[in-house]
């Protein structure tokens, strides 16, 4: 019988075992009482809704948070498609295709087409935005998977997680095979 080989940990790995466990909020309403982020627009004006505010903004509204997101993406649809299946019956996402012929930038808090595809947006039923990264942590939490994005609540990830999505959504239309902005721009004013 073999003795399973015993691997001595460096000294920088047992210090990060030695750290307290990282908490993890459970709660699904927890974004209405947090501070705003670096990434949200308030659509009021105001530093901060009240929690009454929010209520008061998301009555009527079934979903937690609204995903504006590109239909003509093969790879964002992956993605969408996997949040919709998460989401089945739950139905915290409402899902917006940009990219559809009756996108209306009035039902989604004035985001037009181009600042859609410029990056991800997502919007809150108390009409607060949120760009980029945010937006992804937002959905995994809705649908169970908030593991998956909490890391990039660290100051230092959360700013080489923004920077890496930066660089995606700057060149996500070569990378997935589609033509720039401008010609997309073009097709869309001679389709209508």
């Amino acid at each position: 019988m073999h003795a399973a080989p015993v691997h001595k940990l460096s000294e920088s790995t047992q210090g990060l075992l030695s750290l307290p466990p990282v908490r993890i909020a459970k709660s699904r309403h927890h974004f209405f009482t947090s501070a705003a982020s670096s990434t949200q627009r308030e659509s009021s004006g105001q530093a901060g809704p009240s929690l009454q505010a929010s209520k008061d903004a998301r009555e009527g509204k079934d979903w937690e948070i609204k995903m504006l997101y590109d239909g003509g993406c093969p790879l964002c649809m992956r993605e969408v498609n996997m949040l919709r299946r998460r989401d089945e019956g739950v139905n915290k996402i409402e899902f917006v295709d940009i990219d559809a012929p009756e996108y209306d930038p009035a039902k989604n808090a004035g985001i037009s087409y181009e600042q859609g595809m410029a990056n991800i947006h997502a919007i809150l039923p108390d009409g607060r935005v949120v760009t980029n990264v945010e937006v992804f942590r937002r959905l995994y939490e809705a649908v169970g998977l908030g593991w998956v994005y909490a890391i990039t609540k660290n100051p230092v990830i959360g700013r080489a997680a923004e920077w890496v999505y930066g660089v995606w959504a700057k060149f996500r239309l070569p990378i997935t095979g589609r033509p720039d902005m401008d010609v997309i721009m073009q097709e869309k004013k001679t389709c209508r």
